[in-house]
C-alpha cells in the first residue's frame, strides 16, 4: 500500500516544524527517516499516522486523501509505534498486545480464536511470549517497547510507522526487531537514530529544520558531505568483511 505526503506544513505557536514536506513511500518499501534531534521526524510520522492534521498539504493512502477516510479504516490500515508510548498500568502483556485488535472488533464481530492466534503470534515474533501474563508496570523499558511493537503487529497493518523503535533495546533485540520489520509484507516508515541501521533501508529521507533535504538510496544519500552538513560530523567509510557492506565510523568535526 502506497503512502504519500503532499507539501505538508505543520506549525505550532508560530514555529514551523514541517515545511513543505513531500514524499512517496511505495508498497512494500522500507523507508528510513533520519535527521538531528528536533528536525521534524516525529512530527512527520504523527502526521502520516493521522494523529495530526497538517496545516497545509495532505496525506494520501493509495492516492486517497486520509482526511476523507473513516477513522476505523485508518486504524485498520496504519499502525504507529511511538518513541515513548504508554499503556494503562493494571493490565498484563497479552492484554496490551490485544489492544491492536480493537479496530477489527464490532458487535457483529466480537473477539474470537482468530484474534487470540494473532496476538500469540505477535508476542512470539518479538520474543515476549514467555511474559504474556506479566503486569505491564513490572516490565523494563526495552520490554515495554517490544510489547508496543507486538501490539502494532497484532493490528496487522498494511502500513507500519515506527519512531526510533530500537532506542530502549539491547543490541540483540535491536537487530532482531529490525530484521523482523524488514521481513514484514507491509509498507514501513521508520525513524532511526543509528545511521548504520539506516543503511539497511530501501530508501532514506533526511530531515533537517522541518524540511526533507535529501532523498534516495542509502549509498547515495549518506555521503560524507551530507553527513557533515546535516549532522556536523566527519565519517570514514569502511567495508564489513562478512558481507562487504559499507559501515560508517564517525569522527567529531569540531
Amino acid at each position: 500500500m502506497r503512502l504519500s505526503a503532499d507539501h505538508i506544513d505543520w506549525t505550532v505557536h508560530g514555529h514551523r516544524l514541517l515545511d513543505g514536506v513531500s514524499l512517496a513511500v511505495e508498497p512494500g518499501e522500507t523507508f528510513g527517516l533520519i535527521g538531528p534531534n528536533g528536525s521534524g521526524k516525529t512530527t512527520l510520522l504523527r502526521v502520516l499516522a493521522g494523529l495530526r492534521k497538517p496545516k497545509r498539504g495532505r496525506v494520501l493512502i493509495d492516492d486517497h486523501p486520509m482526511y476523507a477516510m473513516p477513522q476505523r479504516d485508518i486504524a485498520r490500515t496504519i499502525a504507529f509505534v511511538e518513541q515513548q508510548a504508554e499503556t494503562l498500568d493494571r493490565i498484563v502483556v497479552r492484554e496490551a498486545v490485544a489492544l491492536g485488535r480493537t479496530p477489527f472488533l464490532t458487535a457483529l464481530q466480537p473477539w474470537s480464536e482468530h484474534d487470540d492466534a494473532i496476538v500469540s503470534r505477535a508476542l512470539h515474533d518479538v520474543g515476549m511470549a514467555h511474559l504474556a501474563e506479566r503486569l505491564w508496570h513490572t516490565l523494563s523499558g526495552g520490554e515495554r517497547q517490544r510489547v508496543h511493537i507486538a501490539r502494532a503487529l497484532a493490528q496487522q497493518p498494511r502500513i507500519l510507522l515506527l519512531d526510533e523503535p530500537t532506542n530502549h533495546l539491547d543490541i540483540r533485540h535491536q537487530l532482531s526487531i529490525l530484521q523482523l520489520v524488514r521481513q514484514l509484507p507491509v509498507t514501513v516508515v521508520i525513524a532511526l537514530h543509528d545511521l548504520n541501521q539506516a543503511m539497511g533501508c530501501d530508501r532514506i529521507g533526511v530531515m533537517d529544520g522541518g524540511r526533507l533535504v535529501d532523498l534516495g538510496e542509502p549509498e547515495q544519500v549518506l555521503s560524507a558531505e551530507r553527513l557533515y552538513r546535516t549532522f556536523g560530523v566527519q565519517v570514514d567509510f569502511l567495508v564489513d568483511p562478512a558481507d562487504r557492506r559499507p559501515v560508517m565510523r564517525f569522527r567529531n568535526a569540531l
